[in-house]
C-alpha cells in the first residue's frame, strides 16, 4: 500500500468552504478501484490545519487519482484557500500489511 500524507494550512476564513469540498473529493475518492482510505483530519486546536491521509493499492493509484474530473474540481476549488502551499510526503504500509486494508 501506498500512504500519501497531504498538510494543508488554510486561510481561517476559508477553513468551513475547505472543508466541505475536501469531504465531497474525499467521498467520491473513495469510489476510485486504488483508493482504500481517505481521512480527512482537522488539528484540534487549530482549526485551519488539516491532514489528507490517502492510502492507494499501487503506485500508479496516486497518479491516476489526479486525472480524476472531481479531483480537478476540487484543486481548482481550493488553491486560493491555502494560507501556504500544500506540501506532502509518500509513504509505504509496514503494518498493518496489504491483506488486513
Amino acid at each position: 500500500m501506498i500512504v500519501v500524507v497531504v498538510d494543508v494550512h488554510v486561510k481561517p476564513e476559508d477553513v468551513d468552504a475547505f472543508e466541505e469540498a475536501t469531504v465531497e473529493n474525499a467521498a467520491k475518492s473513495l469510489e476510485e478501484p486504488g483508493v482504500v482510505r481517505f481521512d480527512v483530519l482537522r488539528r484540534e486546536g487549530d482549526p485551519s490545519r488539516f491532514l489528507l491521509v490517502e492510502v492507494y493499492r499501487t503506485e500508479e493509484d496516486p497518479a491516476r487519482h489526479k486525472q480524476t474530473e472531481h479531483y480537478r474540481v476540487w484543486k481548482d476549488a481550493v488553491e486560493h484557500m491555502m494560507a501556504e502551499p500544500r506540501s506532502s510526503a509518500r509513504y509505504t504500509a509496514v503494518f498493518p500489511g496489504d491483506t488486513a486494508w
